[in-house]
Order: C-alpha cells, then sequence, then structure tokens
C-alpha cells in the first residue's frame, strides 16, 4: 500500500498513477510492495529531519528511512518540494520529472540500487530514466 502525505501546500496530481507505476517497478524488479508512505515537505521540514535523524546540516530533496524485509518494499520517503522545484530548473527538466525521479530514487535504494560510488550513481541513474519511461508509456 502506498500513502501520499503532505506537511506543505502541495498535491500530488495523479496519486493513482504514481501508486500504480511504483507497485509496478517493485514487482518487475522481483519485490513485493509493503507499505510505502510519501511525504511531501519543504526544505525546513526535511532540514530538521536530516540535522536529528543523520546528523547532516544540509538540504537535501529526498530522505528515505528504508523497512524493507526480505523481498517485501516498505518505508517512508520525505520530499521537498522546494528542492525539487529547484532541482528541476537546475537540470533544465520539467518539475513533474524532476519529482518522479526523486519519487523512485528513494523506492530503488530499497531495491538495492545504491549511488555512492560514480559507478553506482550511473547505474541509479540509468534506472531512474528506465523507470521514467515506463511512467510516460
Amino acid at each position: 500500500m502506498i500513502q501520499f502525505n503532505y506537511e506543505t501546500d502541495f498535491v500530488l496530481d495523479n496519486e493513482e498513477r504514481a501508486s500504480s507505476w511504483i507497485e509496478k517497478i517493485v514487482t518487475n524488479e522481483g519485490s513485493t510492495l509493503g507499505e510505502l508512505n510519501y511525504i511531501f515537505c519543504d526544505d525546513e521540514y526535511l532540514h530538521k529531519i536530516n540535522v536529528e535523524f543523520l546528523q547532516h546540516d544540509t538540504y537535501t530533496d529526498i530522505i528515505s528511512f528504508d523497512y524493507t524485509l526480505g523481498k517485501t518494499i516498505s518505508g517512508d520517503i520525505y520530499i521537498s518540494v522546494e528542492r525539487v522545484k529547484e532541482n528541476a530548473e537546475k537540470f533544465s527538466v520539467t518539475f513533474d520529472n524532476e519529482l518522479h525521479r526523486v519519487m523512485i530514487h528513494g523506492v530503488l535504494h530499497y531495491l538495492g540500487i545504491k549511488d555512492k560510488t560514480e559507478e553506482e550513481k550511473k547505474e541509479m541513474r540509468n534506472k531512474e530514466n528506465e523507470c521514467l519511461l515506463q511512467l510516460n508509456n
């Protein structure tokens, strides 16, 4: 089950479409969907979580807490809508494209894809792009 929560005035356009897409990605990767919670917030909300739980005094677009057990994908994914908006402008992509990339990024981590090394970052980006194509088809 996927739930969308809002700690800001932003509301996702089509929750049902996003849920179906994410569940399809999880299933295609050989896993099952447990409970995913998306929490959309602003920079300050996410910064506070970053400092309190991760001891990182920086702004970020996403923080995810992974509760996956075996092949059952579960977790809380916090997304700063402000940061996504800024990154969309920075990378010259639409807000929706960047938002969906960030949304699936957290799930891909739960599926075991890392992004610490340059090689892993490249693999993550390729997988994000592959997932975005599935959303648009």
